[in-house]
């Protein structure tokens, strides 16, 4: 079975095969999540074996939701499969989107649904090898700092995120 996601083809939503989503640059959907722990961020840094940006530094996970799956459930999931990570409160800080360049011809055009979650200090991570070479937690203005000095380390999203979508990812929950 092909692994297709939620695409944009014409204007309509359809089931199209992820590689070439990103061949063509298609828009199309997508999860983000970050796990905060104080004033720390836990960022993965992506498997060599990724077909796209391998080696770099991202936010916590990301993915892209299967056909008809909420953006929640595939959040709770990614943390799950890629980061052993379950139990946590997902919030919904926003929905955007963004076009980027990720290298050997790809393109990400996503239209993403942001997730936080808080951590507890003792958090137990089971990375999945295939999909994480390594974890860290590091605080913001640290992060910030090694994106700025350098940012070939970092996927695009997360340059993205940091650049533009700041205050929301990161600052005080929505009211409602």
């Amino acid at each position: 079975m092909t692994d297709t996601i939620p695409a944009w083809v014409d204007g309509t939503l359809t089931p199209v095969e992820k590689l070439e989503v990103h061949e063509r640059g298609l828009r199309h959907k997508a999860i983000s999540v970050f796990v905060l722990r104080g004033d720390a961020v836990l960022i993965q840094r992506r498997a060599l074996g990724k077909y796209h940006t391998p080696g770099l530094w991202a936010n916590t996970c990301c993915t892209h939701p299967h056909w008809d799956e909420p953006p929640a459930d595939c959040a709770a999931r990614r943390l799950r499969e890629e980061l052993g990570i379950s139990g946590l409160t997902l919030e919904h800080r926003d929905r955007v989107e963004y076009r980027a360049d990720v290298g050997g011809g790809l393109t990400e055009h996503e239209v993403v649904d942001i997730y936080t979650a808080q951590a507890p200090a003792a958090l137990p991570l089971r990375p999945d090898p295939d999909e994480v070479m390594e974890t860290r937690w590091i605080d913001m203005h640290t992060l910030t700092d090694e994106v700025a000095r350098h940012p070939d380390r970092f996927t695009p999203w997360l340059r993205i995120y940091l650049d533009r979508h700041r205050d929301v990812i990161f600052g005080a929950p929505a009211e409602g």
